[in-house]
């Protein structure tokens, strides 16, 4: 079986994560690079453990976390649909199984807001886990007067906590937010697709979705 270790310590997997980070740095992106997709990672493993899945797929939420970006590299646009076609030759040039490549790729193949959908479980974690890293340390730009609307909604959150209750049935989104850099209403411009994806893919794994931003739920 190819493993998440696998995956992470694989020179082409780093080259092409790098790389796919330099172009969206080029167009004023916020961070992709090796901090985003393993917090992704680490937050999909977070939702299947927490929901019992077994060991094998919370190993396959895992790649497809690290692997999701990686389409970036050919163009932001659509990036989920190159980055699953990447990730097919990566994997099968690894000798994983079928089964667990079309697991993988139909996760990152569904990631984006704009044509994603949480078709299967693994799917459904890797939305949460990608749209809710949202955090002051992914903004590059250095000049706070030149924010353009992502990087104020990134800065201005101080504290982000995806949890789940005790009793597996609700996951929270909080936000704490410093309203000099962005407004509720900014995060909102953004983010609505995106937490209309969430909430879907909350229902996927048979949890309700909440949005808490400075203590006021909105979702």
């Amino acid at each position: 079986m190819v493993t998440f270790e696998d995956i992470i310590n694989n020179d082409d997997v780093k080259t092409y994560i790098c790389k796919a980070d330099d172009s969206l740095s080029a167009l004023g992106f916020t961070e992709h690079s090796f901090s985003h997709v393993s917090k992704v990672s680490e937050t999909a493993k977070y939702i299947l453990e927490t929901l019992e899945y077994s060991r094998h797929e919370i190993e396959l939420v895992q790649i497809a976390g690290y692997l999701h970006d990686i389409g970036n590299l050919i163009n932001r646009a659509y990036h989920s649909q190159t980055g699953a076609v990447m990730a097919f030759r990566i994997l099968d040039h690894l000798g994983m199984p079928p089964e667990d490549i079309a697991t993988v790729i139909t996760a990152i193949g569904n990631h984006d807001e704009g044509t994603g959908v949480a078709v299967n479980p693994v799917a459904a974690a890797l939305i949460l886990a990608d749209k809710s890293d949202v955090r002051r340390s992914r903004v590059r730009n250095p000049e706070k007067g030149a924010f353009d609307i992502h990087d104020r909604v990134n800065y201005s959150v101080k504290k982000s906590l995806l949890k789940i209750n005790e009793e597996r049935t609700i996951i929270k989104l909080k936000l704490t937010i410093d309203t000099r850099y962005g407004s509720v209403m900014d995060y909102f411009e953004i983010f609505l697709g995106r937490m209309t994806l969430c909430r879907k893919a909350a229902e996927k794994l048979g949890l309700q979705f909440k949005l808490i931003i400075n203590e006021q739920p909105l979702i």
